[in-house]
């Protein structure tokens, strides 16, 4: 069920299952809304309650001014959790969902039974990645968001799976079309400001899993690997067909992993 609701201050679009012991929170990526989880969703509300926002700033949600920090979009989660009643949860982030997570994470320890980062990561922006972001800031007030969407959204997926998942690729462009400028302007700022969680994740007492796709251009092999080696603490799973957006390339698979690890941790 969706609806719209007022939390930490912000109006913001949400959708909730309601039914299930075990609550699992997804957090839509960068240029997303939690419109990309719709048939995800249905791989895993059988067995748990599944609830999704639009992040501040993206889909239907309101813009907060100009900079939104992962921090500040944790607290509006903080504020959706407690009027829909969940004092804990499973939260998964996709790419800058999972910075949101790991905000959330650091802020909120004890409402988080497990913390799964889909596609994502704890570092920091590099000085390159922050300037790519402000050019892309840039680009929006230039009014050149078509070509973010263009060049943006086929490079998420894996080039053997581009033909298959074309209606995917035009979705997700559309989507993009329609975000609010000073929304992504917003999220830019915010990400380019973000903390290094690579202590986070080590302190953090709860389990943790890491998703990556083989063919992930944004966070490539050789990264992923060097993130695994890094946090011993943390379970890894990859998908060997996927690049960044292992929901719609690899949903069965994607679903069975997450499942898996929710299941092995819901007692905890």
């Amino acid at each position: 069920m969706e609806k719209f609701i007022v939390a930490a201050e912000t109006a913001l679009r949400i959708s909730d299952s309601q039914q299930g012991d075990t609550t699992l929170v997804l957090l839509h990526g960068y240029l997303e809304s939690l419109e990309v989880w719709e048939d995800f969703t249905k791989l895993l509300t059988p067995y748990y309650r599944v609830i999704a926002i639009d992040i501040p700033g993206h889909g239907i949600s309101e813009v907060r001014g100009e900079v939104h920090s992962m921090e500040f979009v944790a607290d509006v989660l903080k504020g959706v959790l407690d009027k829909q009643g969940v004092a804990r949860c499973f939260v998964a982030g996709h790419s800058m969902g999972g910075y949101v997570a790991e905000a959330f994470a650091a802020r909120y320890p004890e409402m988080l039974q497990g913390l799964i980062l889909f596609h994502s990561t704890p570092n920091a922006d590099t000085d390159a990645k922050k300037e790519d972001r402000r050019r892309e800031i840039e680009l929006i007030r230039s009014d050149k968001k078509e070509l973010i969407a263009s060049l943006f959204v086929p490079k998420g997926f894996a080039e053997a799976n581009r033909k298959r998942l074309r209606g995917r690729i035009e979705q997700l462009q559309e989507l993009i079309s329609s975000t609010d400028d000073d929304g992504i302007v917003a999220l830019l700022n915010g990400m380019i400001g973000r903390n290094d969680m690579n202590d986070m994740l080590h302190g953090l007492k709860v389990p943790q899993l890491f998703i990556f796709g083989r063919m992930d251009e944004f966070i490539p092999v050789e990264r992923a690997e060097a993130l695994v080696a890094a946090h011993p603490q943390a379970e890894a799973a990859w998908l060997d067909h996927s690049g960044h957006m292992g929901f719609f390339e690899e949903p069965e698979a994607a679903a069975e992993i997450i499942r898996g690890f929710i299941d092995r941790h819901a007692a905890c």
